[in-house]
């Protein structure tokens, strides 16, 4: 057994681990409420432009779109959102482990993929294996995320898209669920084949200045980005919650590893008294 010294140096280096642990559990519990709020928010935006454009998609059926268009799939790009940081319990190396299985398992070269990362340890995990990627720098998933923080990488996915260098683009992120469940979700990002769909319910005409084509164009780009936006505060929330459950879960373990070391200490202590009663009573019984 260890000596009280050692117990006691434990149970202290324990305790303030238990703290910090706590506070960022508090932390995170603090986020989760208000990128929950954010990602709420945000929901009648993107579900207003998508009704705008079925609405055109379902009256002008000359309307058309390369975005639209399904194709042959030679070559798929992926996104893969994930976090700058970890202490988030298996939010990231889930999703990672997910995501290297449905690589192997649909493809057989690196040439037929292409994978832009959001958040650094996705960045890392695919520059560990060699992946192609399509951003040279990590695009850090910071709490307060912006459009603009993601805005290049998928500008340069729709080009690629629009230039045939890639068929099909994927998204793989963690959907929120509630605070104690998180599970992996693909979406396909492009080519738009669930705003066709909707050519078949008919509505009344509108009428668009300049015209129907042109604002077509101009809001095909910003609904992608939207769609993308709305996924990574989807994201962001589940790295909340996951983060504030593996610190609540740390918080518990540490105060269960404090409750065993201190019995551990007054038994240590409990001996060591003994030993000195026995000591004492043995010197007296020697002097008489």
């Amino acid at each position: 057994m260890s000596s009280m010294r050692e117990i006691k140096n434990r149970i202290n280096a324990t305790a303030k681990t238990s703290q910090i642990t706590k506070a960022m559990n508090m932390v995170s519990a603090s986020k989760l409420r208000k990128v929950d709020k954010q990602n709420r928010a945000f929901q009648p935006t993107r579900e207003r432009i998508k009704q705008v454009l079925e609405d055109i998609l379902s009256t002008y059926f000359e309307v058309s779109h390369p975005l639209l268009i399904p194709r042959e799939i030679k070559r798929t790009g992926y996104i893969l959102v994930t976090s700058d940081r970890g202490l988030a319990g298996p939010y990231n190396n889930n999703l990672l482990k997910t995501f290297k299985a449905h690589l192997a398992k649909n493809h057989v070269s690196n040439d037929e993929f292409i994978v832009g990362t959001i958040g650094f340890k996705g960045f890392s995990f695919c520059k560990r294996n060699q992946y192609p990627m399509i951003n040279t720098e990590s695009v850090n998933s910071r709490d307060e995320i912006e459009f603009i923080d993601f805005q290049v990488m998928s500008r340069a996915f729709i080009k690629d898209y629009l230039d045939h260098k890639v068929d099909k683009i994927v998204v793989f992120y963690n959907h929120y669920i509630n605070t104690l469940t998180q599970t992996i979700a693909t979406e396909e990002l492009l080519p738009i084949t669930s705003l066709v769909n909707k050519r078949e319910k008919k509505v009344s005409e509108f009428l668009f200045e300049p015209s129907p084509q042109a604002v077509i164009d101009s809001l095909l780009p910003i609904y992608l980005e939207n769609r993308l936006f709305g996924i990574i505060l989807d994201a962001k929330t589940s790295e909340h919650a996951a983060r504030m459950t593996a610190m609540k879960n740390a918080t518990d373990n540490a105060e269960e590893v404090i409750s065993k070391l201190n019995l551990y200490y007054n038994r240590a202590r409990q001996n060591a008294i003994t030993i000195e009663l026995t000591d004492i009573i043995g010197g007296a019984n020697a002097v008489n």
